[in-house]
C-alpha cells in the first residue's frame, strides 16, 4: 500500500517550510487563529471567503498591537476575495480592491458554500499552483455553528484527492483516505499531545495504529461504538491504516 506522509510544518516559522509543499490559505468568516500570520507567510496564494475579508481587515492588526493598523492591512492583503458577497463589508471590499485584490462574485451560485467555491477556485488555478503537492489551509474552519463545521468537514470528503486542513485556535483536522498507509510526523513544539481518529460517514471495520498512547489493533470503530477520542501521541511518528476514511485531529499549542 502506498504511503502518504503528513507534517504540520506550516505551524513552524517559515524557515522550517518544506519546499516540497505548496500551501494555499483560505480565511473564513470566523475569529482568526492567533497563528494566522504564520499560515499567511507559508502560503503562495491567500483567499478570503466572503466575510473572511472582514476578519483579516479587523483582526489582523490586533495580532500586531505595536504596529500601525494601516501598515498591517497593507502587508496582509488577500490575493482574492471570493463568495456570494453577502457578508463582506463595502468599505473592506473597496479597501482591498484599491490594493489590487481580485474579487470573484459568485452570488449566482447558492448551491455551494463559500469554502467550496474557494477550494474549487484554488484547485482550478493549476498549473499556476503545483497541485501535486498542494495543501490548502483553512483558517477559522472550526467553532461556532455546528452545521457550518459539519459542512466544512464534508468538504474533506468531497475533495478527498486534495489535501485540506481545517484549523482553529485549538486543533486541526484532516482526512486520512483508506487508500493509503499514513505516516504522521508530529511537530511536538506546536501540536499535541491530545489527538483522535474519527470515522465519519461509515464505520471502520479495521483500524491499526502505532505511536499512540492507546493504539488500535484491527479495531472496529463506529458511532455508537468505539471512537478514538482523547488519545495521546507518544512519539514523533504516528502510523494509521484503516479500512475506511478517517478524520485525524490533534491539538494545537502555538
Amino acid at each position: 500500500m502506498e504511503v502518504m506522509t503528513h507534517s504540520s510544518t506550516f505551524l513552524l516559522p517559515s524557515n522550517h517550510h518544506s519546499s516540497s509543499v505548496t500551501y494555499a490559505l483560505v480565511v473564513l468568516n470566523r475569529p482568526l487563529p492567533r497563528f494566522t500570520p504564520l499560515l499567511w507567510n507559508h502560503a503562495q496564494v491567500r483567499v478570503c471567503a466572503d466575510g473572511g475579508a472582514n476578519r483579516v481587515f479587523d483582526e489582523m492588526p490586533l495580532l500586531f498591537p505595536s504596529d500601525d493598523a494601516l501598515d498591517v492591512r497593507q502587508r496582509y492583503k488577500p490575493d482574492i476575495i471570493k463568495g456570494d458577497m453577502d457578508s463582506v463589508r463595502t468599505e473592506v471590499l473597496d479597501f482591498y480592491t484599491n490594493l489590487g485584490t481580485k474579487v470573484v462574485d459568485e452570488s449566482h451560485d447558492q448551491d455551494s458554500t463559500d469554502l467550496h467555491k474557494c477550494v474549487a477556485y484554488i484547485r482550478d488555478l493549476t498549473p499556476n499552483l503545483d497541485k501535486s503537492n498542494l495543501c490548502i489551509l483553512v483558517a477559522g474552519a472550526l467553532g461556532g455553528r455546528f452545521d457550518h463545521e459539519a459542512g466544512n468537514m464534508n468538504l474533506l470528503y468531497r475533495f478527498s484527492t486534495m489535501r485540506l486542513i481545517l484549523l482553529s485556535d485549538d486543533c486541526l483536522i484532516y482526512l486520512l483516505p483508506s487508500t493509503h498507509l499514513h505516516e504522521i510526523y508530529i511537530q511536538s513544539s506546536v501540536e499535541g499531545p491530545h489527538c483522535g481518529l474519527i470515522p465519519i460517514g461509515m464505520p471502520s471495520v479495521s483500524t491499526t495504529t502505532t505511536g499512540l498512547q492507546w493504539d488500535l489493533n484491527n479495531t472496529e470503530m463506529r458511532f455508537g461504538g468505539v471512537v478514538s477520542t482523547s488519545n495521546l501521541v507518544r512519539g514523533e511518528k504516528i502510523t494509521v491504516q484503516s479500512s475506511s476514511d478517517l478524520l485525524w485531529t490533534i491539538s494545537i499549542k502555538v
